[in-house]
């Protein structure tokens, strides 16, 4: 098949389509990807790539096309709407003058949602079958994370959302209990499939790791790590309030291994409450170099805001440690949760609940390592039943063939 993946962000941006899109052409489909300038989570183009130059790249043999858009800036108000609406306006004059035919254009719909739109109008000019994954529900994330809050406004993405499920020939769901919402915006079951996550090959295969390769930078005692992004949805204020709780127990370190919005207020949080010896920023990685820090971890963070929208979500991170095989320190509601509980993988707390998420930190500190690595061993094994890559990457391109 000749697949044409829409997706605003992709390498050497980190996330999981970049995963698929291999996988796809290892397949012996034809693969190509139509995305932006990369510039998250800092904001800004990346070195190399202007506005207008480099307008088509190439990752492991896929072809990439990249059109121009406004940068991010901070994540927020005008800029944040500009970098959409200019990834949409660049895209769909791409497909109007590209003209090249697919047999289908799969958009992989983080946020924005409005990304569907190129594939929508190559469905229309070129008889394509529009599929759609979906990451985040529109619009509750945009209200949940407090972007927009006007009736109005969510009255009018309400009907946007609407008219983009409406013109797509299937609606993928990596959470099922994304399922109620959807169909609630008039999609059918025949349109519905639940595609969930999987974590990348090097998660799962940990023969290889170079132990030594981040060891300088690690503190000694027991490690609490979070990998990924430092934003709202992650609930920074909580993890702090933690982390302030157990530097009764000095050996209990919290490690944090990456980038985002909030940083900065992180940074300062920290030294307004002397936290230098308890919590670490060691900053933004390549996705290659993760397997080396989680070797280095006793227990990996997995924590998001108390909001109903989060709720529904299944964070990728949760296959990725499982895959790994690490126990996980869970302060979230819903189904991330079921699923950390379901697996006996690790210890959870509602979220906001930074008490107990403290509390579960020095229960894990306190255990004997035989019982760490037993959780852990349950995380793996449940991963490989219920998000193996090969069943759902299968699964995936039975789909697009029908």
């Amino acid at each position: 098949m000749k697949i044409l993946i829409v997706s605003q962000y992709f390498w050497p941006e980190n996330f999981r389509i970049n995963d698929l899109a291999v996988d796809l052409l290892k397949r012996g489909h034809e693969v190509s990807v139509l995305t932006g300038k990369p510039n998250y989570p800092q904001g800004r183009i990346y070195k190399g790539y202007g506005f207008f130059s480099h307008a088509s790249d190439n990752y492991e043999g896929i072809k990439i096309y990249r059109v121009p858009l406004i940068p991010r800036g901070n994540g927020t108000g005008l800029k944040l709407s500009l970098n959409y609406v200019s990834f949409v306006l660049f895209s769909c004059i791409f497909i109007l003058l590209h003209r090249k035919k697919y047999d289908v254009t799969f958009t992989f719909a983080v946020s924005p949602i409005t990304q569907a739109y190129p594939a929508i109008l190559h469905k229309k000019l070129f008889g394509s079958k529009a599929c759609i994954w979906l990451q985040d529900l529109w619009p509750e994330s945009v209200s949940a994370a407090g972007k927009i809050n006007s009736p109005i406004v969510l009255k009018c993405l309400n009907k946007m959302v609407r008219h983009i499920y409406k013109h797509s020939d299937k609606i993928l769901v990596q959470s099922e209990a994304f399922i109620p919402s959807v169909e609630g915006k008039g999609v059918t079951k025949k349109q519905l499939r639940y595609v969930p996550y999987w974590a990348e090959d090097l998660f799962s295969n940990t023969s290889n790791i170079f132990k030594e390769k981040h060891q300088h930078i690690m503190p000694d005692g027991f490690k609490v790590m979070h990998a990924g992004n430092i934003g709202e949805a992650q609930d920074f204020d909580s993890i702090i309030k933690a982390a302030n709780i157990t530097r009764q127990i000095p050996e209990i370190k919290w490690i944090i291994v990456g980038d985002g919005r909030k940083k900065s207020w992180v940074e300062n949080e920290i030294i307004r409450l002397g936290l230098q010896e308890t919590l670490f920023l060691l900053g933004r990685f390549p996705l290659e170099d993760m397997p080396s820090f989680f070797v280095h971890a006793d227990v990996m963070l997995l924590t998001l805001k108390k909001e109903d929208i989060f709720s529904m979500t299944i964070p990728s991170k949760i296959q990725s440690y499982m895959a790994f095989g690490k126990p996980i320190a869970g302060m979230l509601n819903g189904i991330g949760a079921e699923v950390i509980r379901s697996a006996d993988c690790g210890y959870i707390c509602n979220a906001a609940d930074y008490v107990s998420l403290a509390n579960n930190v020095m229960n894990a500190y306190h255990q004997e390592k035989h019982v760490l690595s037993q959780k852990g061993e349950n995380g793996k094994q449940f991963y490989n039943q219920h998000f193996s890559k090969d069943v759902i990457i299968n699964n995936l391109i039975n789909i697009f063939q029908e």
